[in-house]
């Protein structure tokens, strides 16, 4: 792919953006106002979250990655699974990286 090509591509993607933020504008009130609306946008948003979570968490290119990572989330869930303070997990899942990355399990 030459680089117009994908300047292109990327131009089109932000207009693409541009104009469902505008369209977003003129959509009417009543049609946002549902309970199945507000349901499925909450569940959209976990699900965007859990997904940023797993590539960041386990991607590496364009393959998986088993390290520190991994190891590191997997503890702040179970941390969250026992109802620790958010500080806690934040502080259990840096000391978990950084111990296995001490050991050389990058």
């Amino acid at each position: 792919m030459t680089d117009t090509a994908v300047w292109v591509c990327v131009l089109a993607g932000c207009g693409a953006c541009v104009g469902l933020k505008v369209a977003g504008a003129f959509v009417p009130r009543a049609w946002l106002a549902g309970d199945c609306v507000n349901r499925v946008l909450g569940l959209v948003t976990v699900a965007l979250l859990a997904g940023l979570l797993a590539v960041q968490t386990a991607g590496q290119g364009q393959g998986l990655a088993v390290d520190a990572r991994l190891a590191a989330v997997a503890a702040a869930g179970v941390a969250l699974w026992l109802r620790a303070p958010f500080i806690v997990v934040v502080v259990l899942a840096a000391a978990v990286a950084a111990g296995l990355r001490a050991l050389g399990w990058a």
